[in-house]
């Protein structure tokens, strides 16, 4: 694994910081209207993909999610403005305009979803790292769920098949407690989610969710390990959302004081305090990096609002492979 030292410490913490101003800016770009649907805030999950990409292989490992997807791609090098375009259904997004906030997708930088069906890309990772098996590639597919999808059959009969067949795959559950507003003691009768892996013996972790340096570690070695052909791994990443499920949540399932709980172990406070700690940089270092990112966002926001707006022909353009459309009379 690549050394973790005060540069890597303050990439996170750029990284980090950046992505929650993004999603905060997300937050009031549709208090205005200005981008529309649905809209899934990733608030205090930071440190997952800051941990993961830290681990893999950029240019050859993939990594496909569900619907709370904009920031996972920027980890993997997806240009933060045509993400915010994509979410203001502009040209430039990374799906013309067309899919939205819970369809980003980028096969440049081997990221595969953002998929709205609750558990829907499980299978499709393992379909993924079935193909990389198959053709002899070194890829291993990142996989991640909410807590919420593990009670989809599909979840099941993937561990079940990615066992069988030895497949290259890193199944991560991002279990942020909530699914939509159900908890996991009320949909579950079990209630440690890691023990779902066992009972495919596919090894099985739980990981500190709020700290990127011990997902660093932990999905270091289950990479490798998928990497050497000995099949995949389960991590049960214990984090916290501190928006709600999407922006129509009223959260009435829990309590402030809850939040303020989970909010004192913030990832990006936490980062912030052991650079602090270890004096590889000044408060004002990492203040002038807080105001350069608001700037970087606003940028963004600039690029999306200039850009136009997609047209019936780029829908078709997009949607279909086949440029003859017979079956079509508009």
């Amino acid at each position: 694994m690549k050394k973790i030292t005060e540069k890597t410490y303050f990439k996170w913490f750029k990284d980090m910081s950046f992505w929650r101003k993004f999603e905060d800016k997300c937050r009031s770009l549709y208090l205005k209207q200005k981008i529309k649907g649905f809209l899934h805030l990733y608030n205090g999950q930071e440190a997952i993909p800051a941990g993961i990409t830290h681990s893999i292989n950029i240019g050859i490992d993939n990594l496909i999610t569900a619907y709370r997807c904009h920031i996972l791609p920027m980890s993997m090098g997806v240009d933060p403005k045509m993400i915010m375009a994509e979410l203001m259904g502009k040209k430039t997004g990374t799906s013309k305009g067309i899919g939205g906030s819970m369809h980003i997708f980028s096969k440049k930088y081997r990221f595969y979803g953002g998929h709205g069906i609750v558990g829907g890309q499980i299978p499709l990772g393992a379909g993924i790292a079935f193909a990389d098996k198959y053709f002899n590639r070194e890829s291993v597919t990142i996989t991640l769920m909410g807590d919420g999808a593990i009670r989809q059959g599909s979840l099941h009969e993937t561990f079940n098949m990615s066992m069988l067949w030895k497949l290259p795959i890193v199944f991560i559950c991002e279990n942020n407690k909530y699914a939509m507003g159900t908890s996991v003691k009320r949909s579950s009768n079990i209630n440690d989610i890691s023990k779902i892996g066992l009972s495919y013996e596919m090894p099985t972790f739980s990981v500190n969710g709020m700290n990127p340096e011990e997902i660093a570690k932990i999905v270091f070695l289950a990479v490798e390990r998928a990497r050497k052909g000995k099949g995949p791994t389960f991590l049960d990443v214990k984090t916290y959302r501190y928006r709600g499920h999407s922006m129509s949540d009223s959260e009435s399932y829990r309590t402030k004081e809850e939040i303020l709980f989970y909010k004192e172990k913030d990832p990006i406070i936490y980062v912030k305090n052991y650079i602090l700690k270890n004096k590889w940089y000044t408060e004002k270092n990492l203040n002038f990096v807080e105001n350069k990112v608001k700037k970087e966002v606003e940028f963004c926001v600039e690029f999306a609002e200039k850009s136009k707006l997609p047209s019936l022909d780029d829908m078709y353009n997009v949607v279909y492979d086949e440029t003859n459309y017979p079956f079509l009379d508009y």
